[in-house]
Order: C-alpha cells, then structure tokens, then sequence
C-alpha cells in the first residue's frame, strides 16, 4: 500500500451538494408577472377584508334603522292601542290588539310582533301558538326592561320562542311599553335580514369599486418607474457579467504573459547559460585546467536545476496542457512536475477525463495541484498515488501519500497552524459542491477522498 492512512478514522470535511444554480437574468417578463400577481393578491385580499367590513356597516346600519322603527311604531301604534284587558290577557283585548296589529304594523318591513310581560309570558303574538307561553327572557330582554331602553340585534332564531319563525337570521328589536294602569310591558319586533344583505353588496361594490381604481391607477403611474428600473437593472446585469468575464480573461491573459515571458526569456537564457558553462567546463578541461572545469560544471547544474524549478513554477502558474491537451494531460504534467522536488508520484487514471466540464477538471486539477504541493512541503521525500475512478454516479479522486501523517484536528485551526495548503483544499471542495474527506494520523501518511458527482444535475447522494 502506498499509505496506511486507511486504517484511520475518515473525517469528512465537506459534505457534498449541489452547486448553486447560477443567478438568472433578470427578467422583464417575470417582474411584471409577480408585479400582477401581487396586484391580484392584493385585490383579493381587499375583496375579503371589505366584505366582512361591508357586512358589519350594513349590520350596524340595520339595526340602528330597526331602532328607529320600533321606537315609531311604539310611540304612534302600540302604546295609543294598549290596554288594561291585554295586560291581563283578556282574549277579547287579545283580537282587537290583533287586529290593530295586522292592519298596521305588519307588512314587509315587519314579520313578528310580541308583547311580554316582566315574567316572560307572552301576552300578545301575531303567532297564535306563542300567546299564554312562558319563556325565560335573556340578558338583552331583562336590561331593556331594568334600564328602559331600545336594544337591538341580529338573532339567530336559536330559542324556543322562535320555534315559529322562518330563514336563518332577523333582526330582533326590544323596547319597554307601559300599559294605561302603569304596568311595565316588552314590546318586541322582528324585521327581514334581506336589506342587510343588499346594503352590505352596495357598501362592498362602492369600496371594493374606489380600492380597485385606486390601484389601478397606482400601477399606472408606478409602471414607468419600475419599467426604467427594469431596464437599468438589466443594462446593469450586462455590464456586470461583461466586466467579470473580461477580469477573468483578464486574469488568464496576464497568466499566460507571464508563463511565455519567463518562458521565452529567463528560462531560455539559462539554458543557454547553461549550455555555455558545459561548453566552457569542456574547454577547460581539454587544457588540462580540472578544477575551473569542475566548478564550470556545478555552475552549469545549478542553472540546470533552476531551469527545472522556473518551469515547474510555469506549470503552476499556467497549465497550459489543462486548456489544450485536456486533463489527463495536465495532471501527467503536474506528476512530473512533482517528482522533481522529492516526491515519487504514480497516476491511475480508470475513466475519461476530458469529457468533463470545464469546471470539474478545473476542480480536480486544482485538488491534486495543492494535494501535492502539501505532500512537497510536509511529506518529501515519499510516494504519492492519485487514482481517479467512477463509483456509481460520483467521480472519485483519491491522493494518497506515505508521507508522516499528521493529526487531523489541525485542519480544523487556523492557517497559521502550518496548514494553509488543507484549508485551501477544503474552500475549493465547499465552493465546488463536492464532498471531501481527510484519513490521516502521525505516522500513517495522509489520504485525500473527493466525490463530485459525475453530471450536472446530480441531485441525490448514492452513497
């Protein structure tokens, strides 16, 4: 085995999601159609509120005007018609009160009449059935009579004495009578509910007809508004991803400046350096000078080797066979560069790899680059494997070295621990949406585990 950091506990540093789905474009067409929604919501909304608030009014209206009426109808009719006989149920008092009763008072506006006395019997009905009966009278009822006074409301016809009555609500009206000997009487009223009804339909067509135009006219006039908005937002947008890709191609052109300038000059001019001083050294040897030729000679090995870092630094500055050879080619470029700094590397690769998208051979690339370059700094001299395979639908990166291992929990500190190449690794696994674990312990090498998933669109973890 390469390293015996498998027989350690695993730790996960970042669990594997989904990247994030680009921002999208801001859409003319989307904004008006949530601006129209919320209109809608809106108008909705007011609809339900003023329907309730028009059924209320029209309520309160209501029982005001039935006030108003009972108190008319008892002062004009009912108090003049009251006698002593129908204060003490005389059937004779009874039909002349009835006839009164039927020939003035009820109609359409009236649908019931009742005249109680403080015990709560009913004296008078213009439901036969009800006269002689004997109710408890309720807390509305006793206060007219304790306080005289008018009471109003919208009975639910949920009492027995309503047994009689038809539909689901009228309005009850109470008011004290006083018959000719003095004795305290209840006259009570029933009207029809069906003008609350029309008047709460005209209250919430007049609000509902004032709230709408009023909005209407809101979003006319804040339509320009938020149409320049819109279209400064997206010449915005625009400008913003020009100025981003023009940082990156910005940022790739320097990179490649400097790589062909080091390239072309420097390097190129110690290797003729270095061809010099081997021709020099020659030279000095054939006339028998040995030690000028022996110091020509480490001159021209020392430039010889930092030709070798000068071109390392250039594949890590710009790899170029990432871009035009793939990534295959790239990662073979990076072992070798690897192995000239101590490090024997060994690369198994199971599955293609230039199919890829751009973005994860960048992502695997970038993880074996600072894998490495961890195992140069902390490991050297040690073996390193990078196997890359398929497991179901996740792309796998192994790196593994059988370098000293360290302890885990250093990952888990800050960068001036000495281990800013692990927290690097972790930000590019997190910013990537791949998951990627760490196995390692003093003295059992090190061992790196990245899963991406293999498309896309992956969206469940197959583990």
């Amino acid at each position: 085995m390469v390293s015996d950091a498998a027989s350690a506990f695993p730790i996960v540093l970042v669990e594997a999601r989904r990247s994030e789905a680009p921002v999208r474009a801001l859409s003319t067409r989307a904004v008006l159609l949530r601006l129209v929604a919320g209109l809608v919501a809106v108008l909705i909304a007011i609809g339900v509120l003023a329907s309730f608030g028009a059924q209320w009014l029209a309520e309160r209206e209501a029982v005001n005007d039935a006030a108003n009426v009972t108190d008319v109808l008892a002062d004009a009719v009912i108090r003049p018609a009251l006698t002593i006989g129908l204060a003490d149920g005389d059937p004779e008092s009874v039909s002349a009160f009835d006839r009164i009763i039927r020939d003035q008072v009820l109609g359409d506006s009236v649908v019931r009449v009742k005249i109680w006395n403080p015990q709560g019997r009913v004296l008078y009905a213009d439901e036969p059935e009800l006269i002689g009966r004997s109710f408890e009278l309720d807390e509305a009822q006793r206060q007219a009579l304790a306080t005289p006074s008018t009471r109003a409301a919208v009975s639910d016809l949920s009492e027995a004495e309503n047994e009689f009555e038809s539909g689901e609500r009228l309005l009850e009206v109470y008011r004290p009578v006083w018959a000719p000997d003095g004795r305290q009487l209840l006259f009570e009223v029933y009207l029809p509910y069906e003008p609350v009804a029309a008047r709460s339909a005209e209250l919430w067509r007049g609000f509902a007809g004032v709230t709408t135009s009023s909005l209407l006219l809101l979003v006319v006039l804040i339509a320009p508004i938020v149409w320049g908005l819109l279209t400064r937002l997206r010449r915005a947008e625009v400008r913003r991803s020009e100025l981003l890709q023009q940082a990156v191609d910005a940022s790739d052109t320097e990179r490649r400046r400097i790589a062909g300038t080091l390239h072309d000059g420097p390097v190129q001019e110690l290797v003729a350096t270095s061809f010099a001083a081997e021709s020099a050294a020659d030279a000095a040897g054939r006339r028998g000078d040995d030690d000028a030729a022996a110091q020509l000679r480490e001159v021209a090995g020392a430039v010889r080797g930092n030709i070798r870092v000068l071109r390392s630094l250039l594949v890590d500055i710009y790899p170029a066979s990432l871009s035009s050879a793939g990534l295959s080619h790239a990662l073979t470029d990076l072992t070798a560069t690897a192995q000239t700094r101590g490090v024997t590397v060994e690369l198994d690769v199971r599955t293609a790899l230039d199919a890829l998208g751009d973005e994860r051979q960048h992502l695997l690339y970038r993880i074996a680059q600072e894998a490495l370059r961890n195992a140069v700094t902390h490991a050297a001299p040690c073996v390193v494997r990078i196997g890359v395979h398929v497991e179901d639908a996740w792309l796998v990166m192994l790196i593994a070295d059988d370098g000293p291992g360290f302890d885990p929990a250093l990952v888990l500190r800050e960068p001036a621990d000495g281990h800013f190449g692990t927290r690097v690794l972790v930000d590019l696994a997190t910013h990537a949406g791949a998951e990627l674990s760490l196995t390692t312990a003093p003295g059992a090498g090190t061992l790196w585990r990245l899963r991406v998933p293999l498309f896309e669109d992956e969206k469940e973890d197959s583990r």
